[in-house]
């Protein structure tokens, strides 16, 4: 029972790190680009920040998920599209990415 355990956990982190990157495409990548590079024609128009610039990687998970949740200027809020854990996913997901 307490193997069980351990793998169930296990599982389910795994899958969540890659629920990230699946959720993120779904759906982040139209502004933000599959590479977080916001070379997207919305990116584009938006001016947005790569992900991966020194300016958002600086910012807390606490930030982030602050911002996927509430929403920033144009970008909407995901708190009820999305759940907690998922957000963190996301998170996860971005720091992942590489300039």
């Amino acid at each position: 029972m307490f193997l069980t355990l351990i793998a169930l956990a296990l599982f389910s982190s795994y899958a969540l790190a890659d629920g990230g990157a699946d959720i993120y495409k779904a759906k982040c990548s139209a502004c933000h680009a599959v590479s977080g590079a916001g070379d997207t024609m919305l990116g584009k128009n938006m001016k947005l920040r790569a992900l991966t610039s020194p300016d958002v990687q600086n910012q807390s998970d606490q930030e982030l998920t602050a911002i996927i949740s509430r929403g920033k200027n144009r970008m909407p809020a995901y708190d009820r599209k999305l759940s907690k854990d998922q957000i963190v996913a996301v998170v996860k997901h971005i720091r992942s990415l590489k300039p």
